[in-house]
Parts: structure tokens; sequence; C-alpha cells
């Protein structure tokens, strides 16, 4: 497509990261103090086209990126490479082969997990989905409501195993979570399913990448309680994203505000909970009273 002798990206099949990409290109604009209209007169396209690409309706090149990133005299190389890597990627992930049966938000966290350069979560009353066993994660999604069909159960389940593929390999993703005793001693499926549930915890929580801690009962309150929280991080702070559990569905939140919050809510929950090795104990002794 050809606007003005200006040569537009096709549009892009809508995703986590090229949405996030179109976001942080109009964030941009707005640090630079420019207008649509001003910003698009400077590039030589219309405004129309640059509130396009601002809203993800139509692609933008890696050579767009780094022209607007000069118009607006973006300081941050590294940033901006960041968002032309962005830009460049045209990956396929093995997630999109679930777009027509799983909602959107689920195939969101799949992409921006798999791009994460690191992940860390906690956790009230689940287990955190990259840790769950597939008999664990199966009785989980009987109980989503609406009641879904047993394929679709099966849908999800395997998608949440797929999803677990960036904890190991060559380069696994690092990985820190702190779970609630409350999520330990919920019986989910059984005494078989939980006890299996509760060892491939003390499992996982031995590897080198993967740290475990327990938010006991005793500790009371404490910040976050009642909300699941997934925290993925970019290939630069500006581009990590907060994902958070609601019952509608995920909802992800990347504004600069929200991002210190959950950082500093994880920080605070992490110092609250018990060190791995006492976690890896009363994960233990949980299990051994199943």
């Amino acid at each position: 497509m050809c606007a003005g002798g200006v040569h537009v990206p096709a549009r892009p099949r809508l995703t986590a990261r090229r949405l996030r990409l179109a976001v942080e290109l109009r964030k941009m604009r707005e640090r630079a103090g420019m207008t649509a209209t001003e910003a698009a007169r400077a590039l030589g396209t219309s405004q129309g086209q640059l509130s396009n690409v601002e809203s993800a309706r139509f692609g933008v090149s890696p050579e767009r990126v780094r022209a607007l990133a000069g118009i607006y005299s973006c300081p941050d190389q590294v940033f901006v490479d960041c968002l032309v890597a962005v830009a460049t990627d045209k990956t396929f992930g093995w997630w999109e082969s679930y777009r027509e049966v799983l909602p959107s938000g689920l195939l969101d966290l799949a992409e921006l997990e798999h791009h994460a350069t690191a992940v860390r979560t906690a956790y009230t009353s689940h287990m955190p989905g990259l840790l769950q066993t597939a008999d664990h994660a199966r009785e989980i999604f009987r109980h989503v409501i609406p009641a879904p069909t047993p394929p679709e159960v099966e849908h999800r389940v395997s998608h949440r195993v797929k999803r677990q593929g960036v904890l190991y390999g060559a380069d696994p993703t690092p990985y820190r979570t702190v779970v609630h005793e409350a999520a330990l001693r919920m019986r989910v499926g059984g005494r078989d399913v939980a006890r299996a549930q509760l060892r491939h915890l003390i499992d996982m929580g031995e590897r080198d990448h993967i740290t475990v801690r327990v938010l006991p009962f005793d500790v009371g309150a404490f910040p976050g309680s009642g909300q699941s929280i997934n925290y993925l991080h970019g290939s630069v702070p500006q581009l990590d994203t907060a994902q958070l559990d609601q019952f509608h569905g995920p909802v992800l939140l990347d504004a600069e505000a929200h991002l210190e919050k959950y950082r500093l809510l994880l920080d605070t929950v992490e110092a609250t909970a018990l060190t791995p090795e006492k976690s890896r104990d009363l994960i233990l002794a949980i299990a051994q009273d199943l």
C-alpha cells in the first residue's frame, strides 16, 4: 500500500508485542511534544497514516521506527534498537495455532513470556501457571465459567504446558515466584493430584534458574493480597509488562507508574516470604500431610 509515495506496510496480525510497539511510538511522540499532524508532516506522510501506525492498524517497518525516533530526538538508542527488533520480528509463534480456540489474552501472555528476559510472579490462591502439572491445570480449567467443553479444556491444558517451555532448554528464562500457603493447601483434583503438584513445585524449585518462595499463613496481611501477578521483563525496562489475572481474563499493564508499583510490590512480597530453603521444607511438609 502506498500513500503520497510512502510505502505503508500491510496490516499485521494484532499481537501483544505489535500493539506495544504502536503504544511506545505514540508515547515517544508525546514525550517529544509533537502532535500527530506535526510528526506526520516531518515523516512525509499523512496524519491518518501515522494514527493508523500508532493504533497498530498498520504495521511499521524497522526503517520507519528509526525515522520516527530521529524525528522525536529520542536519546535512548538501546530502547530504539529494542523497538526496531520488535518491528523486525516476523515470527509466527506456536501460540498462534490456538488463535481460533482460545481467548486472545492467553495468547498474549504466551507471546510475552516467550520474549521475556525474566519472569516474576506472585500467587495467593493458585499455583503459578508455569509450574502447574497437566493434571492440576486440567482440574482448574474444568471449573472455568462458563463451563468449557472437554476439547476446550484440553486446548487450554496443552497451551499451558507449551507455555512452560520457556523454563526448559539450553537457555531457560530466569523465573522467580512467591506462592501463598493457601494455594499449597488447596486439594485441587484430590490428594494424589495435589501431592504430585507439590512435589513438582519442589522439583522445579531445585533448578538453578527458578526460585520458589512461600508466604506462610502467619505473615498475616501483606501487599497485594488476593491479587495474582505476572511480571514479564522486556529487553529493556521500558518494555516490561505486568499481567494481572482477572475473572474476565488477563489484563496487561505497561504504564510506567503501574510497572514501578508492581516491581515494588513484588520486591516487598519476596522480602516478606520465607527463604527458598524454608519454603521447600514447608511445601514438603504439606505434601507429606496429604
